[in-house]
């Protein structure tokens, strides 16, 4: 099996590409910097930039799975030149794949795409969990990035080629991520939820990311999927869990919601929000999670930071 990856130099793609290339795989990967070409050791890279519609169509060569995980960060302050930039490049890496493809045609042999997606495409709730089959709808800004970019990875069907969109949670890594921060605050005594801390935290262990992703690969999976663990958690038992890992006490109170508002405006839906999301899809695929729950999931983290 080859794989194409695109944002494999990102925090799930080096996961993703370490562990596929141990198992035999070989790896393509599509890089803005000519510099990274050569970065990822026994993996292939080639150039590309989205912007301007530039790509080396020598990357799809032998390829038989393309794995989508390019997207600029949501992590960063939202400016409004910056959430233009969160938007197309997802829109247009997606847009950019597609039509390469369609231009170079039978000269590929390309029978799926696996695209990431993202569990902010739902509505924040506080009480209802969402599965796949839930009706979503552009009212904010992460759910109008996330369904554009749905949206262009449908179009791949049109070319007869299998898609598979997995909208991941929050991911637990030791390499960064949502942990980075939270875990330099917790560390020193400072953990804490945010707004009221009972909005839900549908959350996977980067490790559990990888084995669904070449799952999917290896059987050839089409459809929506929710990539969160089994057993999401409200914000304050997700911080208390990171603190119990870190032997840090935990017992301030919630930051509160005006505050956040005034400090990153709408940039704080990404911690207020509230989303309580099934796995029972993934679950009857036959997936066994490697870390179902949160408490030992943080602990795997912290044990190998």
């Amino acid at each position: 099996m080859k794989i194409l990856i695109t944002g494999a130099t990102g925090l799930l793609g080096r996961s993703l590409v370490k562990t596929a290339l141990s198992k035999g795989i070989e790896i393509n990967f599509l890089t803005t910097k000519k510099s990274k070409i050569n970065c990822l050791n026994k993996a292939k890279g080639f150039y590309w930039n989205p912007s301007n519609g530039d790509l080396d169509t020598d990357c799809f060569l032998g390829v038989d799975i393309i794995i989508h995980l390019a997207g600029a960060s949501i992590s960063k302050l939202w400016t409004s030149s910056y959430k233009k930039l969160i938007f197309y490049s997802r829109v247009d890496s997606t847009r950019l794949l597609f039509s390469s493809l369609k231009q170079i045609g039978s000269r590929h042999k390309i029978k799926q795409i696996i695209s990431a997606s993202a569990v902010g495409i739902y509505p924040s709730d506080f009480e209802k969990k969402f599965s796949e089959t839930a009706k979503v709808y552009p009212s904010t800004f992460m759910e109008e990035v996330v369904i554009a970019w749905e949206n262009e990875v449908n179009s791949f069907d049109s070319i007869n080629i299998k898609v598979a969109k997995m909208r991941i949670g929050l991911v637990l890594s030791n390499y960064g991520g949502v942990l980075g921060p939270l875990k330099i605050l917790t560390a020193f005594g400072l953990g804490a939820a945010f707004g009221d801390g009972k909005q839900g935290q549908s959350w996977i262990h980067i490790s559990d990311v990888v084995g669904v992703f070449l799952k999917a690969c290896n059987e050839q999976w089409e459809g929506v999927f929710n990539l969160v663990a089994p057993n999401p958690v409200s914000q304050t038992d997700f911080i208390k869990a990171l603190a119990k890992a870190l032997n840090r006490p935990y017992f301030l109170p919630p930051i509160p919601k005006v505050l956040l508002k005034i400090l990153v405006g709408k940039m704080s839906s990404l911690v207020l929000d509230s989303h309580w999301v099934s796995a029972q899809k993934v679950i009857g695929k036959k997936y066994k999670f490697l870390y179902p729950e949160i408490n030992t999931a943080m602990k795997n983290i912290i044990d190998n930071s």
